[in-house]
């Protein structure tokens, strides 16, 4: 799953560290020195300017004189000269997105927070500035992804590429990595927002490290007993066809687009059985670019277009298009959703988290092929994960990583009615275990809660009054997805 938001808006037990290395890395790490810096990102573009500092940490926590990586860290000082004692740690999803891109695209919704406390972004090893573990992968319109035997020689060229070993990038190493951040800038407690995977990171520092979290925001929540993959293809089916049945009950959208789900099952059929080859203008600098229209690159646009309710308004109208012979504008949309996610992921730190948090419990929820081939993202997917995981190496997971989390750290969860990736059901299922937590769905949204409407007071309040009680959520009510597109022009009325 990446946290891709309004912009696009996809087991070995491990002891925590001894307390005598702890505290003599924490003294060390005492001396941590920020300077002036600047956040920049090409996919949320523009920039911040923050604090900057680098952090030292053992790529094997087991090994702490042995090799060496650099955490990249920034601090985004709160307006005020003498801010609360908890800041906000960011933590982003992916796997393998840089908190520091996120933050630039989300920075306008943490204001309110941001005039009461620091912000600080890590990236999390793996990924951004700290020894991204990257390397050229194809996705599923590559003939490559469908050909195993292909896909494996590429998977031994990408170990051999990557600057670290990916053993030692695993969600339970990082939350290590995130405790000794904020023992080296000198906080006793800090707030917590994860978004999508970094929920489960989120999750995974309050069972470890329960004394120093005072809140935590989970948006677009992964429960930790569920392992990613399997249901992937499933979820996103089950949104496209509430998209299309919301389509179907607006008289605007249905006379414009009869017969939507129809008419994209159709468009689908067509481009399996023959890609339609196209040269259309680059989306960026508008050279004409070779590219094609097949189910695989049909599939990866619809799919990332409804991460977000605005997108997925202009589906039905780009699926008619395409149907009607005017494939260019969703091809488009491919191309330029193709680039930011090579852009945000690093390829590496993904398959080392999903390879050894998620492969190894697959079978505990079994998914047939002949399921996932009723969906419009098919089993090509799945098929191809186990084919990477076969031979990427596992590296070190807590024994108790995929237990419900036990928690009375005051939680506010967020979830979008129609998330294509963590449905609402997933917000739901971790209730249980939060014994001060609040649940608000947002009716139509899809990934990624924290900038929608009112969302941005909502959340400031909740972390300076530090408790669900009481909140004031009633200006949520008023959220409704956006009208579809039936037109070049503009939406339904």
């Amino acid at each position: 799953m990446s946290s891709i938001h309004k912009s696009l808006r996809a087991l070995a037990a491990l002891s925590l560290v001894p307390l005598t290395f702890c505290s003599a890395f924490q003294a060390h790490a005492a001396n941590l020195k920020l300077e002036d810096c600047r956040l920049q990102s090409e996919v949320a573009g523009g920039g911040v300017a923050a604090q900057c500092a680098r952090l030292s940490v053992p790529e094997n926590r087991e090994q702490p004189s042995g090799k060496q990586i650099q955490l990249h860290v920034a601090v985004i000082r709160s307006m005020r000269t003498e801010p609360a004692g908890d800041p906000l740690f960011v933590l982003s999803g992916g796997p393998g997105q840089a908190a520091s891109d996120f933050y630039i695209s989300i920075a306008p919704a943490l204001a309110r927070i941001r005039r009461d406390r620091d912000i600080v972004i890590v990236d999390q090893r793996g990924t951004g500035r700290s020894n991204r573990l990257d390397c050229s992968f194809p996705d599923e319109s590559d003939i490559t992804f469908s050909d195993p035997k292909q896909l494996r020689e590429l998977t031994r060229s990408c170990l051999e590429k990557l600057p670290g070993d990916p053993r030692y990038y695993t969600t339970s190493v990082a939350v290590r990595d995130l405790d000794d951040v904020r023992a080296a800038l000198g906080y006793q407690r800090v707030d917590l927002y994860g978004v999508s995977y970094g929920t489960r990171v989120a999750q995974h520092y309050m069972r470890r490290y329960p004394q120093r979290v005072r809140v935590a925001i989970l948006d677009g929540v992964v429960p930790p007993e569920l392992p990613l993959g399997p249901d992937v293809a499933l979820d996103a089916q089950a949104a496209i066809d509430n998209a299309f049945a919301r389509c179907d009950s607006n008289a605007d959208c249905q006379r414009a687009f009869p017969n939507i789900a129809t008419t994209f099952a159709t468009l689908r059929a067509r481009v399996l059985e023959k890609p339609l080859p196209l040269s259309i203008p680059d989306p960026l600098n508008a050279e004409p670019v070779a590219t094609q229209l097949g189910a695989a690159e049909l599939s990866a646009a619809v799919r990332l277009l409804s991460y977000s309710d605005e997108t997925v308004s202009t589906l039905p109208l780009l699926i008619h298009e395409a149907e009607i012979g005017q494939p260019q504008a969703l091809a488009a949309q491919y191309l330029m959703i193709k680039r930011s996610l090579d852009t945000q992921i690093a390829n590496g730190m993904h398959f080392a988290v999903v390879c050894s948090e998620d492969a190894p419990r697959w079978h505990e929820r079994p998914v047939a092929d002949s399921d996932l081939a009723k969906t419009y993202i098919g089993a090509t997917f799945m098929q191809a994960m186990r084919s990477i995981c076969e031979q990427w190496p596992h590296g070190p997971v807590d024994a108790d990583f995929g237990k419900p989390l036990q928690s009375a750290i005051p939680t506010l969860v967020l979830s979008g009615g129609n998330d294509p990736v963590t449905p609402s059901r997933y917000g739901e299922q971790i209730l249980a275990g939060l014994k001060n937590s609040r649940h608000l769905v947002l009716d139509g949204q899809g990934h990624g809660q924290i900038a929608v409407g009112c969302m941005p007071r909502v959340v400031a309040d909740f972390i300076t009054a530090g408790t669900v009680k009481s909140l004031d959520d009633e200006c949520l009510k008023t959220v409704a997805p956006a009208p579809f597109l039936l037109s070049r022009s503009a939406p339904a009325p």
